[in-house]
């Protein structure tokens, strides 16, 4: 029964015409860059060939990109996230205007879309079951993913909203994540890249959340505020939180990640900014005991 349950959390079946339209638009957006660069690489208009020199690598169709059109094309089953909600992750990418470091909870249908929104940029998948990275990235190779383990339970949180206060690993002056052991809610061993890498955009859409033994988000929604803080650059990361209709989701969201950082939100989805402490508008006092 939790087969079929994860199955229809991550395949959803077409039912609706609006998803119609979902996969007309993900195809049209990944289709136009495939065309629009198609152009820039044969056309002899001048402005065409100058565009072509300052982004040479950018002028060819990336496998990942081809891959995509195929699969969204021939596909059966569409996305979690509804166009609106899309839309807001989308709206970002183009304001970035260029490659980006994307990090991504969840692995499943709309894997090949987000990484086909950033086809010469770095997109990392982090899912909790290594059988199904097995089964997603045989039919998907180009995509590049790490199994999670979580050391939470949807059912403890709760009692971890209540307490995490009281452990100084968790506090905000101190809270940090490799090799945390002390502070629950820290994801503490994950690979050296994703605690190096300055994630420019953050998409937590996984893991499991919704019966009482499932790891929940709860790991996933601290660590990434606490990442987002401790970047090295000065920019902000955009931090995407999906399922927000959910108890724990959207107590999380406000407890960790603040009601002043959200920009933006529709349906199931919320938008965060969060500014790094490194700027001196937004360091927080060392006695501070909490988040926002």
């Amino acid at each position: 029964m939790q087969v079929n349950e994860k199955m229809r959390n991550r395949y959803p079946l077409i039912g609706e015409k609006r998803w119609s339209v979902v996969l007309l638009v993900i195809l049209g957006i990944i289709g136009a860059l495939v065309f629009t660069t198609t152009i820039l690489q044969t056309s002899n208009n001048t402005l065409f060939c100058s565009l072509t020199r300052t982004s040479n690598q950018q002028s060819n169709p990336t496998p990942i990109q081809l891959r995509a059109i195929l699969h969204y094309a021939t596909s059966h089953v569409v996305p979690q996230q509804s166009l609106e909600e899309i839309s807001i992750t989308l709206n970002v990418i183009k304001s970035l205007n260029r490659p980006f470091n994307f990090l991504v909870f969840g692995l499943g249908h709309d894997s090949l879309m987000w990484a086909g929104f950033n086809p010469h940029g770095t997109t990392l998948f982090l899912e909790e079951d290594p059988k199904w990275v097995q089964t997603v990235l045989k039919d998907s190779p180009e995509l590049r993913a790490i199994t999670v383990p979580y050391r939470t339970q949807l059912q403890e949180a709760d009692e971890l909203l209540k307490t995490y206060r009281s452990e100084p690993a968790c506090s905000p002056a101190k809270a940090t994540l490799k090799g945390n052991e002390k502070c629950k809610l820290a994801l503490h061993n994950l690979p050296d890249e994703v605690y190096d890498t300055d994630w420019d955009l953050i998409m937590i859409d996984a893991p499991r959340g919704y019966f009482a033994e499932a790891p929940g988000r709860m790991a996933a929604i601290f660590s990434m505020n606490v990442m987002a803080r401790n970047r090295k650059g000065s920019d902000v990361t955009h931090v995407f939180l999906h399922d927000v209709d959910r108890k724990v989701e959207k107590a999380y969201a406000e407890e960790f990640l603040c009601k002043k950082n959200k920009v933006d939100g529709v349906g199931r989805l919320w938008h965060f900014k969060i500014p790094a402490i490194g700027n001196n508008d937004t360091r927080h006092d060392s006695n501070d005991s909490t988040f926002c």
